[in-house]
């Protein structure tokens, strides 16, 4: 049987600005997939953009080169990673004016 985790990175949060969510180590997955839940969007020309990164040791990050669409909308989305080393996270940027996100983030693995 394989093994699974959930994990909330972030619930019902609201954003103004760019961030990255918590660290998560990732060493025994062999995949993971992010989902980012848009709850609530406002201002305009509201855009969120993120990436996910890579870290050896869960201090020092690169992009892995996978990227979220354009989330310029409410609703679900999600993104699939493979061969990604110790360590996962997303780090996001917020562009449009006066931008308020209300966002919920799970990351998914699986052995």
């Amino acid at each position: 049987m394989r093994h699974f985790a959930t994990a909330v990175l972030q619930r019902h949060t609201e954003y103004t600005g760019d961030f990255q969510t918590e660290p998560y180590e990732t060493a025994w997955a062999g995949e993971a997939i992010f989902f980012i839940r848009a709850e609530e969007i406002s201002g305009e020309e509201v855009t969120l953009r993120a990436v996910v990164q890579i870290s050896p040791d869960g201090i020092h990050w690169v992009d892995e080169g996978t990227a979220f669409p354009a989330i310029t909308e409410m609703g679900d989305y999600f993104v699939r990673v493979s061969h990604f080393g110790g360590w996962l996270r997303l780090a996001a940027g917020i562009e449009g004016s006066e931008p308020r996100l209300k966002l919920t983030i799970h990351l998914v693995l699986k052995e």
